[in-house]
C-alpha cells in the first residue's frame, strides 16, 4: 500500500500560506486543522478560509474537525471541496449517519481517536468510514511530543481492517517525523501528518520525500 503524506498547515505561515501549500507540492494532501475554542482550547480556521484553500491547493485538502457539533458542521466543510473529513468520537451524536451523509456528498468520511479513547468501540462500524485518525498527541496544538503508547491500538486497529478485509486507512497526526515515521508505519499506518517537522525543515519537499521513504521502508502490510 502506498505511504500518503500530508503537511500540516498548522506549522505553516499563515501570512504567506499559498506560498507554504505550493512547498510541499510534492506530499499527497493538505492537512487543514479546524479547531473552535471548545472541544480543543485553540482556534484556527472556519469555512471561508477552508473553502480558498481548496480553491488555491495544488493537493486534496484533508480537514480534521475538532469541534462540537461535527453533525452539523462537518458537511459545509465538504460544501468547501474538503476530500476529507474527519471528526471526533467525542463530539458527534450520531457517526454513522453523519459518515453516510459526508459520503454521499462525494467525500470521505473520517472518524479521529484521541489518546485517552480506545479504538474498539468503532470496530463494528469500520465499514462507514474512509479512514481512521489516530491522536499521538492531545489535540488542539501543534509540535508536541510524539506519545509512542498509541502505537498498540494503531496495530489492533490493523489487525481488525485487516481481518475483516477493509480498504479503511489509518492516518496518525502527532510527532511525525523522519525519526518517528517508520515507527507508525510498522504499526500499519498508511497517512501520517506531519506539522513542524515539514515546514520547520531547511528543505521541505526533500523532508516530505524523507519522511515517506522511511514509512515506506518500514510499512507493515
Amino acid at each position: 500500500m502506498t505511504i500518503n503524506i500530508a503537511p500540516s498547515i498548522l506549522s505553516a505561515d499563515f501570512c504567506n500560506l499559498e506560498r507554504d501549500l505550493n512547498a510541499i507540492a510534492n506530499a499527497d494532501l493538505v492537512h487543514v486543522d479546524v479547531m473552535d475554542h471548545h472541544f480543543v482550547p485553540n482556534l484556527t480556521l472556519g469555512e471561508p478560509i477552508v473553502k480558498r484553500i481548496c480553491e488555491v491547493s495544488p493537493l486534496p485538502v484533508d480537514v480534521h474537525l475538532m469541534i462540537e457539533d461535527p453533525d452539523r458542521w462537518a458537511p459545509e466543510f465538504a460544501k468547501c471541496g474538503a476530500q476529507s473529513v474527519t471528526f471526533h468520537m467525542g463530539a458527534t451524536h450520531a457517526p454513522v449517519r453523519l459518515a453516510r451523509q459526508l459520503r454521499d456528498m462525494g467525500c470521505k468520511a473520517c472518524f479521529a481517536v484521541r489518546p485517552a479513547e480506545p479504538v474498539e468501540p468503532i470496530f463494528d462500524i469500520l465499514d462507514e468510514f474512509d479512514m481512521i485518525l489516530i491522536m499521538t498527541v492531545e489535540p488542539g496544538f501543534g509540535g508536541q511530543k510524539f506519545l509512542s503508547n498509541q502505537m498498540a491500538k494503531t496495530r489492533r486497529l490493523r489487525d481488525e481492517i485487516t481481518r475483516r478485509g477493509l480498504s479503511t486507512h489509518i492516518q496518525v497526526d502527532g510527532g511525525v517525523s523522519r525519526s518517528t515515521a517508520h515507527i507508525v508505519a510498522e504499526a500499519g499506518a498508511d497517512v501520517l501528518v506531519a506539522g513542524s517537522a515539514v515546514y520547520g525543515a531547511e528543505d521541505i519537499a526533500a523532508e516530505i520525500d524523507l519522511i515517506r521513504a522511511n514509512a515506506e521502508a518500514a510499512y507493515r502490510d
